[in-house]
């Protein structure tokens, strides 16, 4: 069994985005967004995701539509739909998502998203077949 106290899981990772479960048909993993910073713009072809907001503020940016979001907020992003997230607040903006299926490596670290880009850039960051 895994079991995560996730909002506290979250709150203490200071990476960009780690990867704290990976499944057959799942993948948890927490993100946090420096003041200012974003995902940046993406879509996942076959992968559909849902974001729970943890801490902060920001703006989702889904299929042309923006909404503001906060602490407690859920996002659901459909596979194939490009999506964002903004920091738009002075404070990290902090979540977890779940893809299904698993987007990234098991297990991948990023601490930052310029680290997160060359590893996707690179290949290194696929997830597992």
């Amino acid at each position: 069994m895994e079991h995560f106290t996730i909002a506290t899981v979250a709150e203490r990772s200071p990476d960009f985005r780690r990867v704290l479960w990976t499944g057959e048909h799942t993948q948890l993993v927490i993100m946090t967004i420096p003041a200012g910073g974003e995902i940046g713009e993406e879509v996942h072809e076959d992968t559909d995701q849902i974001l729970t907001f943890v801490s902060g503020t920001g703006e989702a940016r889904v299929a042309g539509e923006t909404k503001a979001v906060a602490q407690g907020d859920l996002v659901v992003v459909p596979a194939g739909t490009k999506h964002n997230f903004v920091n738009t607040g002075p404070n990290p903006l902090v979540l977890y998502t779940v893809y299904g299926p698993p987007e990234h490596a098991d297990q991948a670290v990023h601490r930052t998203k310029e680290e997160a880009d060359a590893a996707e850039e690179a290949g290194q960051d696929q997830p597992p077949t």
